[in-house]
């Protein structure tokens, strides 16, 4: 049976548990197939078989199953009959079907996010700036944290979907949800004192009253921003990259009405300033709803476990990789807010052309963030199937691939440099600073994107805590002091922040490649089936419900 493409990817599995009908026992017919440990796929050791062909050892059978009905077969791709330029080109098409989902989700997602401090900007200065202030904080305090600690189902989510244990992929996926639930809890008491909280940081009275109010009614769609971020996991694990896409397509234009209505609308419905807020929680709400929907109605439930008890084990594992996962996360992420308060004491007209660097840089870092992403799922995958080899050719495809996006748009910002700054501003001043900074800023972009990468590497190998120690050191130790003197002991401004900068993300992004070319993969298989080994007791019918 031909597939979509030269290899196999995970969504193979999904097309073929359609195709052999709601009998298979995968986990999603019923629950007897869960309490007879039925298992969809072949367990090792599987001879290879070519790309296409359909193979699969017996599974062990009992009075319910169907006996007509063939299990979800095990896809293994050939890679001894092949040579590495094959398996490379193979890998570097898979990993833009991937990536181009992916960077749309990620597209949508940042547009539901700027729509809402668009809206509030036009109500005031006071607004805009109260609603930037409330965006920050809770980037800091609670965005960071939850998008670090889900990272961490790169690491055991992909390898599970392609083992001889799929449902393990709802296990995990059970167990991050009690997890950020836990964390939930103190980011919910600093964001409802968020505003004696920003007072006591001397910020102006008004803009934190603002703020507060914020996040205050943004609390309301913050445990659905988790749910979202966990779902997505659950959904690409398995090679269904486009449907957090699709769905996003769905409510991004719904959040821009919910935006326009309730901060501008009729009489009748018009908030203000808190429809904002409001607007973006319905929305975050909106898309777990259809997420769920999705879930339960359009997709085989060969991933999903039983709800039971086995939720609450290993909580500390994942505990301990996702504090380095959120270290790998947090620590990139506040280094940048870092030097933009930084940048707020050089004054204004610096200021000024440090916002446009910024979202400069955070909009062609999307698509090799969406890159990083796919490699992580890839790499995963592989593992789960033992396949050593391939893992490593994905390594020099995902690279190779990030190194040309990067030269691309490095291209792009200094052929364009003199014009660049008009997309943001007038100011003749502050456009020269920009073209003069732009080229300092392809450097700075350049390993950026290598570091994304690198970081999805990391992931799918289940070294957070090695890539949180990178970041720290390279951010904290090097970079960020070397920005700040330069940028005030000798006076270069902005181009020493982002000197400082470049420097930090050069020194990540080489160690980290250090890091991934002289890997083990042979030695991370092994890793990742002694991770999904914890769970190869059978599952308890009694206590699943």
């Amino acid at each position: 049976m031909p597939l979509g493409t030269s290899s196999s990817v995970p969504q193979d599995y999904s097309a073929i548990a359609h195709l052999v009908g709601g009998h298979v026992d995968s986990g999603s017919a019923t629950d007897d197939a869960f309490g007879d440990n039925e298992q969809p796929y072949c367990r090792r050791p599987i001879p290879t078989v070519p790309v296409g062909c359909i193979g699969a050892a017996p599974a062990r059978t009992s009075e319910t199953t169907p006996l007509l009905a063939p299990p979800v077969p095990r896809i293994v791709e050939d890679v001894d009959g092949k040579s590495f330029r094959a398996i490379f080109w193979e890998e570097v098409k898979t990993l833009l079907i991937y990536s181009f989902p992916v960077f749309g989700t990620y597209i949508f997602d940042y547009s539901m996010t700027i729509t809402s401090v668009i809206a509030v900007g036009h109500i005031s200065t006071i607004a805009l700036a109260a609603a930037s202030l409330a965006f920050m904080t809770a980037s800091v305090t609670g965005f960071s944290i939850i998008q670090g600690m889900v990272n961490t189902l790169d690491t055991v989510l992909p390898a599970a979907w392609t083992s001889d244990q799929p449902q393990l992929v709802g296990l995990w996926t059970q167990r991050m949800t009690i997890l950020v639930s836990i964390i939930l809890v103190p980011v919910f008491a600093l964001w409802l004192h968020a505003e004696s909280i920003l007072l006591a940081l001397r910020q102006d009275p008004e803009v934190a009253r603002l703020a507060g109010i914020y996040l205050m009614w943004i609390c309301l769609g913050l445990p659905a921003y988790s749910f979202n971020y966990i779902s997505r996991r659950y959904f690409q694990a398995q090679g269904l990259f486009t449907v957090p896409a699709r769905i996003a397509l769905v409510v991004a234009p719904i959040n821009v009405l919910l935006n326009y209505l309730l901060v501008w609308g009729p009489d009748s419905i018009r908030l203000g300033f808190i429809g904002a807020p409001i607007a973006t929680s319905i929305s975050y709400n909106l898309v777990s709803i259809l997420s769920v929907i999705y879930g339960i109605y359009f997709v085989p439930k060969t991933a999903w476990h039983p709800l039971s008890a086995k939720a609450f084990t290993h909580l500390g594992f994942l505990a301990k990789l996702s504090a380095g996962s959120v270290g790998q996360v947090a620590s990139t992420w506040w280094s940048w807010e870092l030097i933009g308060l930084s940048a707020s004491f050089l004054g204004p007209v610096y200021l000024a052309v440090h916002s446009i660097l910024v979202p400069t840089c955070n909009a062609f870092f999307q698509i090799p963030n969406a890159l990083g992403a796919s490699t992580s799922v890839r790499i995963g995958n592989l593992l789960g199937e033992q396949d050593a080899k391939r893992a490593a050719v994905v390594v020099e495809a995902s690279l190779l691939l990030d190194f040309a996006i990067a030269i691309f748009f490095s291209c792009t910002v200094v052929v364009f440099r003199h014009s660049w700054g008009y997309l943001f501003n007038n100011d003749p001043e502050v456009v020269q600073q920009v073209a003069d900074l732009l080229p300092l800023i392809a450097f700075v972009h350049l390993f950026d994107d290598i570091a994304a990468v690198v970081a999805g590497i990391l992931r799918a190998r289940g070294k957070q805590v090695l890539g949180a120690m990178l970041n720290v050191g390279a951010h904290y130790t090097i970079g960020i002091p070397v920005g700040i003197w330069l940028a005030f002991r000798m006076d270069l401004k902005l181009f020493g922040l982002w000197s400082g900068l470049g420097l930090a993300t050069g020194l990540a992004a080489l160690v980290g490649l250090y890091l991934c070319f002289t890997t083990d993969w042979h030695e991370e298989v092994a890793k990742a089936v002694e991770r999904l080994a914890v769970d190869k007791q059978p599952i308890d019918e009694e206590h699943a419900y």
